[in-house]
Order: structure tokens, then C-alpha cells, then sequence
């Protein structure tokens, strides 16, 4: 007679406590049992996801012109046919992959005739977010790898906690894309001690963050070259990976561009040429060599910083491959005059790694550090994100009801004139309406006898702009946008044309030579 087994209730804890235990026994190290994996993964993924979409819509302040025009501009354009295209692509070197991202977005909207202003903003900007939450879990996943459960834990504190990577991750900037990729071809890159090695999945990744912006290829030369001298075979490596890949995402890359170029356009090639080359980047700014040594780096890093460099000297001989990723990057673009700090932005992912190797040595000084860091980068964060340059994100939001004005029946329809360096704020993607905007453009010098820089023409003689551009009052704009600095200036001229101030606007508590505190505008009566 066969033995009566006893039943076991479901919901009994004690057991169920017990059948984890052997389960997790049957694995020589507790990361690898799958019964934990799958649980942990469901909360590093919900949370990821969570604080990436906090994280999007906390940042309401504008960065950097690309944000704008070298991606959500000219989306809208390639989608609703109206819009303004900058220099770079009337010249070729820029490549529709990235844009063609939204503009899909922007197509499907517009089809389902859900085409909003809110959604047009604001869904890029979210898909933004959940690529950063995707790195942020495959970061998480290969930390778990390559440590214990202690360094994990404290690498991905100081990863999340970074202020520079809330302010940037998502916003619609190719570094920002750029950034998750790199992070995301990490995860299955041959680190040594890594368990997810996959040279078809990581090259993808890096050809894919090449094609969005060139200059990724920076970051990944030393990892690519590590990798190629310790792979035994080389030429398997060459001949099935490095080449088709390469190759498929150069032919990709040009037929998009030239299906939306309407020609024939290497875009990788004319980036290198007026950026390199012609030198065409400095038009826009140059700074000394030592300025990512002295600013760029230490601001990026922010309170990090010295985590960094103590993490260092505790895992230079275990991650010297991406220390050495790290140096090259920031020595490359100190070699480059025009800089910007979202250049070294991709880097950052890296350094994290070393931050929490030495956040996790720390004995009883762990949680005052834990605490310095989580409270230095929220104030940083916060500032930045909702405070600090937002008034040219909020002055588009005060235009944008003029739409309603355009679509009626008035004899004066609006006349936007932005009195502004140039670029300085979003453009129809955050107007969506086609009614008449003008801004001073700031083209460079590319040897065309029409190029003009308006903008520093206007600066020059701001009141003989004016009279110049405008002889006759019924050729004079409806609304006038300018920061507050300007307006002492051009006071002669606002009052003899009754031009009238109806909204001020917060911008920044550091304004900075053209770009003021506020933004104010005019409309004439």
C-alpha cells in the first residue's frame, strides 16, 4: 500500500519559504536561480519605468537648441509639411534617422487625429523616458553580473541619483538616444565576468547609436578595439560581425536620408567634413583644451565626483577597459574647440560603475555619503528641471493660443517676430499651428554670398534693425518675443509703434549677457 503523502495548503508561508530555499539551492550562486530573477526583474522593471516617466515629466525646462531643431522640428515638417529646417539640412549633415523616430509618432497622431500640441510635446518625450528605463534595467542587470548583490545595489543608487542623467535622458536630443544605446550595448558587451556576451546584439547597438549621431563611434573605439584584440578569432569577428553590420547600417541610414533628401547624401561623411574639416562647430563656440578637465567633466559628474575618482583606485585593474573608454572620450573632445557638456554625456553610465564600487566600500561612512548624494542631485535635479531656463519652453505655451485667434475670422492675423539669439526657443512642434513666426537666423559663414548672420546684426544696431526691416507700420509684426535685457534698448521703437507688453515670463536667476532673467511680449495696438 502506497504511502499517504500529506497535503500541503497553498498560502502556507512556511512552506513556501522552505521550497525557495532548495530551489535556490540547486544553484551555485543565488543571481542565477530564476525563481528570484523573475521577481526582481519585475520590480527593477516597474521601477525603472515609474522613475524614468517621473523623471520626464519633472523636467519641464529647455537645455540646448538641438533638443528641438535638430529632432522635434524637423519631424513635425516631415509629417504636417510646415516648419523651419536649419542650415545643417539644407547642407546634408544631418541624418533623418533619428527625427524619422517621431515622426512616426507624429504620423500615427495625426492619422488616429489625435494630433494635440500636449501629445506632440510631450509622447516624443515619454518614449524618450522608457528607452532610458530600458537602459536603466539592462544597466542594473549587468552590474548584478559583474558584482555582488551589495555593489549592485549601490552602483544603481548612484546611477539613478545622477542629476545630470535626470536632466538629459529625456529630452529628445540624439545624445540622450545615443546614451541609452551605449548603455544598452554594454549589457552585452565581453566584459570580463560578464554572462551576456553578444557581439551580434551589442554591435547592432553601437552601429544603431552611430547612425543617430556619428560621434558615438568616439566612446565605443577603445571598447571595439579591446574587444577585436582579445577575441581569438578575428577574422570570424570581422567577416560576420563588424562588416555586415557596419555595412547594414550605412545602407539604411543612406536610403532614409536620401529618400527624404530627395538626392543622393552620405550624411556621415559631410559631418565629418564641415564639422572637422571646415572647422564649421566653432562658429558656434570654442573654449580651451582644458575645459572638460575643468568644467565640463566635473559638472556632468556633479557630486559624484569624488566617488569617481576614489572608485578608481579601487577597480582600475577590473574595469581599466572602460576607464580607458572614459579618458579617450573626454581627451577626443578636448581636442575638438566648439564643446558642449552633453558631448561626454554617454560616458556617464561608465563612471557610475566606478562611483559604486566606491560607495560600497564605505563602512560607517556609506549612509552619510548615500545621503549627501541623494540630496545634493535632487536640488540639482529639481532646480534645473522645473526652475532653472524654462521660460522658452513657457513662452510657446502662451503663443500656442494665438492659433485660436489665426483659425478665426480677423482681419489681423498674428506675426510672431522673435527678438532672440537665435534658436532660442521650440518652434511650430510646440505651436502646431501654421501661423507666421519668423526668428533671426544665425547661419555660418559656408562661402554663399547670401549667408547672413542675422542675429548679430540685429545686436550690433538693434533700433536700425528695426527701422530697416519694418519702413512701413503695416509691415510690422502683431507680437514681438524678447528677454527683458532687450528691452531698454528698443524702447523707442515699442512705444512709437503702441506696441503693448501683455505677458512676462520667468526664465532663469542667471541671466547672461543677451539671454535675461525673463522673456517679455509685445503685441501691437
Amino acid at each position: 500500500m502506497d504511502k499517504i503523502r500529506p497535503r500541503v495548503k497553498f498560502g502556507n508561508k512556511v512552506h513556501d519559504v522552505k521550497l525557495r530555499k532548495r530551489k535556490s539551492q540547486l544553484y551555485a550562486n543565488e543571481n542565477e536561480c530564476p525563481l528570484n530573477n523573475v521577481g526582481l526583474r519585475a520590480r527593477v522593471v516597474a521601477f525603472s519605468v515609474v522613475f524614468r516617466l517621473i523623471n520626464c515629466f519633472l523636467v519641464q525646462s529647455s537645455f540646448v537648441p538641438d533638443e528641438y531643431w535638430q529632432s522635434l522640428e524637423v519631424s513635425h515638417r516631415m509629417v504636417f509639411n510646415y516648419g523651419f529646417l536649419t542650415w545643417e539640412w539644407k547642407t546634408g549633415i544631418r541624418g533623418f534617422s533619428h527625427p524619422l523616430v517621431f515622426a512616426i509618432i507624429y504620423k500615427i497622431l495625426h492619422l488616429v487625429n489625435l494630433d494635440s500640441v500636449q501629445l506632440l510635446k510631450w509622447l516624443p518625450r515619454m518614449i524618450q523616458a522608457l528607452l532610458a528605463a530600458f537602459a536603466d534595467v539592462k544597466f542594473f542587470f549587468l552590474i548584478r553580473t559583474l558584482e555582488n548583490q551589495h555593489v549592485t545595489k549601490w552602483t544603481f543608487f548612484c546611477h539613478v541619483c545622477s542629476w545630470f542623467s535626470w536632466f538629459c535622458c529625456t529630452r529628445t536630443l540624439s545624445n540622450s538616444t545615443e546614451t541609452s544605446l551605449t548603455c544598452l550595448a554594454l549589457f552585452y558587451f565581453p566584459l570580463s565576468g560578464s554572462k551576456t556576451h553578444s557581439s551580434m546584439k551589442y554591435l547592432s547597438l553601437v552601429a544603431m547609436a552611430v547612425v543617430f549621431r556619428p560621434t558615438a563611434l568616439i566612446v565605443w573605439f577603445p571598447l571595439l578595439l579591446h574587444h577585436f584584440c582579445e577575441e581569438e578569432n578575428k577574422l570570424r569577428l570581422i567577416t560576420h560581425h563588424y562588416i555586415p553590420i557596419g555595412a547594414a547600417a550605412v545602407v539604411i541610414s543612406t536610403v532614409i536620408d536620401c529618400i527624404f533628401y530627395e538626392k543622393w547624401t552620405l550624411v556621415q561623411f559631410n559631418f565629418l567634413k564641415f564639422n572637422v574639416v571646415h572647422g564649421v562647430a566653432d562658429f558656434y563656440g570654442s573654449h580651451p583644451w582644458h575645459w572638460y578637465l575643468t568644467q565640463g567633466f566635473p559638472v556632468v559628474m556633479g557630486p559624484h565626483l569624488p566617488f569617481f575618482l576614489h572608485g578608481c583606485s579601487l577597480a582600475f585593474n577590473r574595469y581599466k577597459i572602460l576607464l580607458a573608454a572614459v579618458v579617450w572620450t573626454v581627451v577626443v573632445y578636448s581636442f575638438l574647440p566648439h564643446k558642449e557638456f552633453r558631448f561626454i554625456f554617454p560616458v556617464l553610465p561608465l563612471c557610475m560603475i566606478f562611483c559604486g564600487k566606491s560607495l560600497a566600500s564605505l563602512r560607517e561612512w556609506r549612509r552619510p555619503a548615500a545621503v549627501f548624494l541623494l540630496l545634493t542631485n535632487l536640488v540639482l535635479a529639481l532646480y534645473t528641471g522645473l526652475i532653472h531656463q524654462r521660460g522658452t519652453v513657457d513662452v510657446m505655451n502662451h503663443l500656442q493660443t494665438l492659433c485660436d485667434t489665426s483659425s478665426a475670422s480677423t482681419s489681423a492675423q498674428p506675426d510672431v517676430l522673435f527678438l532672440m539669439p537665435c534658436h532660442s526657443t521650440p518652434y511650430y512642434s510646440h505651436v502646431h499651428c501654421p501661423i507666421k513666426m519668423t526668428f533671426l537666423e544665425c547661419p555660418p559663414d559656408l562661402g554663399e554670398d547670401d549667408a547672413v548672420d542675422e542675429a548679430e546684426t540685429f545686436y550690433r544696431e538693434p533700433l536700425h534693425w528695426l527701422k530697416t526691416s519694418f519702413p512701413y507700420k503695416s509691415s510690422l509684426p502683431t507680437h514681438l518675443v524678447l528677454f527683458n535685457v532687450l528691452e531698454k534698448e528698443i524702447s523707442v521703437f515699442l512705444q512709437a509703434n503702441k506696441f503693448v507688453r501683455t505677458a512676462e515670463i520667468f526664465h532663469t536667476h542667471f541671466p547672461q549677457g543677451r539671454v535675461g532673467g525673463s522673456i517679455f511680449i509685445y503685441e501691437r495696438h
